[in-house]
């Protein structure tokens, strides 16, 4: 059951309670053996409904035949067959026990018809009443636990297609950012290596024919990547492709910074390190995290400040963002809410690490640690003042 852990054993406790307040039934010594074992029963029911239905059925037989109750105890028997009927209708399908509380019923009007003394018409008319009752009681439960189970795996489904569905996105996204990136590389590989000729006087004709071939393949490569990524920037747009324009680095960092503090986000930034140029998915990718981040600092920690640091390590590039705590209630804001998990995708896609979480003071952090490849990191230059 889905109650607290020190609750979840009180209908276990409950049954073996009603089962000894049923077993107290009967003076003579004889009935207070069939009463005793008649409800252990229910015990048995926990663990084993059937066999305890079964179990019950023979006691019934058996006391009535045995020893038939009082006119005092004439509603005990079939109380304790009734406690049963509703352990079995918790574990088990509708039509297994509505054929159990059948079968109960033609019990009853068989030991009745026998002359077996279990009481008037009455009592085997209140037996059925029971038997219903009990049924409709443990079909009713058992329902709405099967309900909710479904529900709670259907959220489960929904969120995590809702996330795939926001990592999907956020690839196609970093795609065709990345697309851009690499067709303006493969476009300037392309025009130098065709006007590399024009460079050098009286070239060799080997030289020519290397520079010819370099071009040629720079601009098969490239009609490749554009019939291959180059449908993604018309997902969006429709009817027509996106505007092509520059991606973003780090060194647009500072409109980025202006552009959230005109929308009334009190942020600050600081350098760690010597910046140097890093590779272009490196960059874009360090934008990205850092303009997704300041986003949900405005959207989530209105009124708060926000503090942005950026370090260069010798192998790796280190962000951080940081905001406080709000000072009033956010506004819902549309949208999924997986902003972090397209950081992290982007994290992942050069093997770095993203990290996310609030802090004790009632803020938020990001942090994220990408790495440089030493092959591909350029030698560092001073920052300007």
């Amino acid at each position: 059951m889905t109650w607290p852990r020190w609750l979840r054993w009180a209908p276990h406790v409950l049954v073996v309670l009603g089962a000894c307040t049923l077993a107290a039934t009967g003076a003579e010594l004889l009935a207070r053996i069939l009463a005793i074992a008649h409800a252990a029963a229910l015990v048995v029911a926990l663990r084993r409904p059937l066999a305890a239905f079964w179990l019950s059925m023979a006691f019934v037989a058996g006391i009535v035949t045995l020893h038939p109750p009082t006119h005092d105890n004439q509603v005990w028997v079939w109380s304790v067959h009734a406690g049963v009927l509703l352990l079995v209708a918790l574990r088990n399908a509708l039509p297994s026990t509505v054929v159990a509380a059948v079968l109960s019923g033609l019990l009853a009007v068989v030991l009745k018809l026998a002359g077996r003394g279990i009481g008037d018409w009455g009592i085997v008319g209140f037996a059925a009443v029971l038997f219903a009752a009990a049924v409709l009681a443990g079909a009713t439960v058992r329902g709405r636990r099967e309900t909710r189970a479904r529900l709670t795996e259907q959220i489960a489904a929904t969120a995590h297609e809702r996330a795939l569905g926001t990592v999907l996105k956020e690839r196609t996204r970093i795609a065709r950012e990345l697309h851009d990136v690499v067709a303006h590389h493969m476009s300037v590989i392309s025009i130098q290596a065709d006007a590399a000729p024009y460079r050098v006087e009286n070239p060799p004709r080997e030289l020519v024919a290397e520079f010819a071939a370099i071009r040629a393949n720079a601009r098969e490569g490239l009609t490749e990547l554009r019939s291959l990524l180059g449908v993604l920037r018309s997902e969006e747009s429709g009817a027509g492709a996106a505007p092509q324009v520059p991606q973003p680095t780090l060194d647009r960092l500072d409109d980025l910074l202006d552009t959230v503090r005109a929308a009334g986000l009190r942020v600050t930034a600081d350098l760690a390190g010597t910046r140097r140029p890093l590779p272009p998915g490196v960059e874009l990718s360090a934008y990205r995290i850092v303009q997704e981040a300041l986003s949900n600092a405005l959207r989530h920690s209105p009124g708060a400040p926000a503090d942005v640091r950026i370090s260069y390590t010798g192998a790796a590039l280190g962000l951080r963002v940081l905001s406080g705590a709000p000072t009033r209630t956010p506004e819902s804001s549309p949208g999924a809410g997986h902003g972090v998990l397209g950081m992290r995708e982007r994290a992942a896609m050069f093997g770095g690490e993203l990290t996310a979480g609030p802090t004790p003071d009632g803020g938020y952090e990001v942090t994220a640690l990408l790495p440089v490849p030493p092959d591909r990191r350029p030698g560092p230059t001073a920052v300007r003042d």
